[in-house]
């Protein structure tokens, strides 16, 4: 298959992260397992490379990509907020029940709201990586 036979699947997976043209992306918690796809597709849909977890510019979207065991959920989806732009989006992205260093859904739950975020929908991002949209709530940011 070409390249361009997989774009199809690429924008659709950009679309359902909200991910468009020109945003910047920053992500945190960068390992060899996370999914390369996932990351390429954003990528393709920004047309710009994702920013690390030192960057300095203002973000649209940060990525998190946390395993049970990384340290503190809190502090970690803290530390995403630090460059986050008004009105924009953390995609937590953690193993999918089953693989190892699953994070049960109660966590993310319990962690959100004390570092000022709110689940607004969850995501089958890749085999095994399930995605949970936050954002601050209305007025707070």
């Amino acid at each position: 298959m070409s390249a361009t036979a997989d774009r199809p699947a690429d924008t659709d997976l950009a679309r359902r992260l909200g991910v468009t043209a020109g945003q910047v992306v920053q992500e945190y918690g960068w390992d060899d397992d996370v999914d390369e796809d996932l990351r390429a597709a954003v990528e393709q849909a920004t047309g710009e490379p994702i920013e690390d977890e030192d960057s300095i510019e203002v973000a649209d979207v940060v990525l998190v990509w946390y395993r049970d065991g990384d340290g503190d959920l809190v502090d970690t989806l803290v530390d995403a907020l630090t460059n986050l732009g008004d009105g924009g989006v953390v995609w937590l992205f953690t193993p999918k029940a089953g693989r190892p260093d699953h994070v049960e859904p109660g966590d993310i739950e319990e962690s959100a709201p004390t570092a000022g975020l709110h689940a607004t929908s969850s995501i089958s991002a890749s085999p095994d990586w399930s995605g949970t949209r936050l954002a601050s709530p209305k007025g707070r940011r």
